[in-house]
């Protein structure tokens, strides 16, 4: 039997021919990631365990991204042990304020991504990097300090779910409703531990941002990770930023799959995840009309250049609602600058939007934009759970940024073809 994406790249660091579903493997790792959360608490393990070495300076990626600029002093003791870690061994891949952005934009913005290449992170977005043909996945912070004392990690196996897109997107559909639909299709735990490969002719029409966002999100359907194919689109993107060699894998014919799932681009709508489960799908227009206080158009998961230049072709010559708070978060410091060249961060502030420094913050209930009592925000981030982003009594609606725009406008959810 043949082997997918996923398992031919675990096989190749496991240095095995091959490998199959639940069998348990220990494989190199190319990098290693962490962030201002959980890095210190690796920290503390590695240095609870004595260790004084780590595997590779130059294979290890902190970034300070969460809270940061540090929003309390909390935050800034956090942040300062990573800072000492980092100049402790010399950490070549270390973003701090001023160099640092979201981390699943910033690592593949600074070619430290690449495909048929392995890596962990203490995050659980960092299935983020499937986009270019990588294995990646979420650990945690133990796990992350095993891996950059030693450079390896244990994997079991994944098996693997089949995705077929066909058709192109429409006007006002992105990466978010296709990754949305699945997961209204597939349920929060249809893919647990399972690898979700995308494939299909359908493909061709997604953006490299398109499937940054699906990737990022496969870990809202319980996958182990999710992975794309190495086509023109992709090489284009790796083309100047990856300077070392890099090996694509694509999956056997003879690969087996667990199911199949079609998704039909051609008739794909504009969708949006209701509280408080990414599996509570609706079209925009069954939700249109839904109250909201604020806008949140930013994250690892739609926070690049082309999600900012959707939002800002609706927010063009509007103005952001009376009574509505709209916050647009660049990911990196390089897309905030290319957002300005091009003119898109005067149109958010002209708008009535604020625009932040790349920061996770109102993501998670960090900052930047925290939720207050009963409140209602709709978002680009990934995960809208019970008080995700303020108290429990507050709401969030996930969308693509195209909707996240046209709600800001109209004060309400709202259908962007039809402003």
């Amino acid at each position: 039997m043949g082997m997918t994406m996923t398992q031919k790249i675990l096989a190749r660091h496991a240095g095995l021919e091959h490998v199959v579903p639940g069998q348990l493997v220990e494989g190199k790792l190319d990098l290693v990631l962490g962030n201002d959360i959980t890095t210190p608490v690796a920290i503390a393990e590695f240095n609870k365990a004595g260790l004084t070495q780590v595997f590779d300076r130059e294979k290890i990626a902190l970034v300070l991204d969460h809270y940061t600029p540090c929003k309390d002093i909390k935050a800034a003791q956090l942040c300062a042990q990573v800072r000492e870690f980092a100049k402790r061994f010399d950490i070549t891949h270390f973003y701090d304020v001023g160099c640092m952005g979201v981390e699943h934009a910033l690592l593949p913005e600074q070619g430290l991504t690449a495909p048929g290449e392995a890596m962990i992170g203490a995050d659980s977005h960092t299935c983020t990097y499937g986009a270019v043909n990588m294995f990646s996945t979420g650990v945690g912070s133990t796990d992350m300090a095993a891996g950059m004392a030693t450079g390896l990690a244990w994997f079991r196996i994944p098996s693997a779910i089949k995705i077929t897109l066909k058709g192109k997107l429409q006007p006002c559909v992105s990466g978010k409703d296709v990754i949305l639909h699945l997961i209204g299709t597939i349920g929060v735990d249809g893919a647990l531990y399972k690898s979700l490969e995308f494939g299909g002719e359908g493909v061709a029409s997604l953006s490299m941002d398109d499937r940054f966002t699906i990737a990022n999100m496969a870990i809202e359907a319980g996958a182990k990770n999710g992975i794309f194919p190495v086509d023109d689109k992709t090489r284009a993107y790796l083309d100047g930023r990856v300077t070392r060699p890099w090996e694509a894998v694509e999956p056997d014919a003879d690969a087996e799959y667990e199911r199949e799932v079609g998704i039909d681009l051609d008739t794909l709508q504009p969708t949006v995840a209701l509280p408080h489960l990414p599996s509570n799908t609706r079209t925009v227009d069954q939700a249109a009309g839904t109250h909201i206080d604020q806008v949140v158009i930013g994250s690892c998961t739609n926070g690049r250049l082309e999600d900012l230049r959707q939002a800002a072709a609706v927010l063009k010559g509007r103005k952001v609602a009376a009574g509505v708070r709209c916050i647009v978060i660049p990911a990196t410091q390089q897309i905030t600058l290319d957002a300005m060249a091009e003119g898109l961060i005067q149109t958010f502030i002209e708008a009535g939007c604020a625009v932040s420094t790349p920061t996770c913050g109102p993501c998670l209930g960090g900052h930047m934009g925290v939720l207050s009592d009963g409140e209602r925000a709709i978002s680009t981030t990934n995960r809208n759970f019970v008080g995700r982003m303020g108290p429990v009594s507050s709401e969030i609606i996930l969308a693509n940024p195209a909707v996240a725009a046209a709600s800001a406008v109209a004060g309400c959810v709202a259908d962007p073809r039809k402003l």
